[in-house]
């Protein structure tokens, strides 16, 4: 393969990546946006939707089939689902939390972390899933580049969540309470702004975005297991850092610069790809040093 061959290949690999870890990364940079808080428990609301959306493709298959209409249909099922569950563990575990010191409600959040990967992990026997489905392996050659057609839909579906995530923040009545509470939620309160309500949306979106991403990781790797959430969710955590925690255009800057370095990082003479994490980690503590920010973050002015 040629150095183009090799460029065009790995563009298509980190676009890939890069999709899985912006839609956790929106949910990251959305609930600190809104209520501060690290939701570390995001990367398994990330695993838990992509065996909802299993189960559903199962439970569907003999009627729509398992090809992109019944991905299709379960992929939204699923985010349907597992947004309402990340509205269940918002208000049974965070919202009394609210008023408590950020030590308190971090160590909730891990603790739900926990309840989800143990439950996952115990009625799977910890072993792993296949994800069957009827897509094959056609797509475009262009002399020894191959690109699916599942790659594409892929990259096109996670675009499309975002522009509908940028015009809902942008242009709806929610979104721009949204962006209030960020900036002054007792003054939102006073307004007659229904708070609560609108964090409850801010989780739903969230965990509705991190489901999608989890049926297009099981339709595109063919397997999916209890564990898969922990890694994509500390990268997808380091990628909102990267593109600045709370905003929304960072956290997609940040998940499309991560894998497209992850995918570049391993083409260096004399590196594989078990070098890849140290890139990602690697590029989060640099930007700490030099920018700890983010690439599209704004320092905060604390007010007394």
């Amino acid at each position: 393969m040629t150095i183009f061959d090799i460029t065009i290949q790995q563009i298509v690999n980190g676009l890939i990546l890069g999709s899985f870890y912006t839609l956790v990364a929106l949910g990251y940079s959305m609930v600190y946006g809104i209520i501060k808080l690290l939701n570390f428990a995001h990367g398994d609301i990330y695993m838990v939707g992509a065996f909802v959306g299993f189960m559903i493709l199962s439970l569907l298959s003999g009627i729509i089939g398992d090809e992109w209409g019944g991905i299709l249909v379960s992929m939204v099922l699923a985010m349907i689902a597992v947004g309402f569950l990340g509205v269940l563990i918002q208000r049974i575990a965070y919202r009394p939390m609210l008023s408590a010191p950020r030590l308190s409600i971090l160590i909730t959040a891990v603790g739900v972390s926990l309840v989800l990967f143990n439950s996952v992990m115990a009625i799977t026997y910890g072993e792993y899933t296949a994800f069957n489905t009827g897509l094959g392996y056609e797509g475009i050659t262009m002399g020894h580049v191959h690109v699916t057609y599942t790659q594409m839909v892929m990259v096109s579906a996670t675009a499309l969540l975002m522009v509908a995530l940028h015009l809902f923040i942008s242009r709806t009545i929610y979104g721009k309470a949204m962006r209030a509470i960020s900036i002054d939620m007792d003054a939102c309160r006073l307004m007659g702004i229904d708070v609560n309500k609108i964090i409850a949306l801010t989780f739903f979106v969230g965990s509705a975005l991190a489901a999608a991403a989890g049926v297009m990781a099981g339709v595109y790797y063919g397997s999916i297991h209890f564990f898969m959430g922990f890694v994509i969710g500390l990268k997808a955590f380091t990628a909102a850092v990267i593109g600045g925690i709370g905003s929304i255009p960072g956290a997609m800057l940040g998940g499309l610069a991560l894998g497209l370095l992850e995918s570049f990082g391993t083409q260096i003479p004399w590196v594989g790809s078990e070098w890849k994490d140290v890139f990602a980690f690697g590029l989060l503590i640099l930007l700490l040093i030099f920018k700890p920010t983010g690439i599209l973050g704004r320092t905060e002015i604390e007010r007394m």
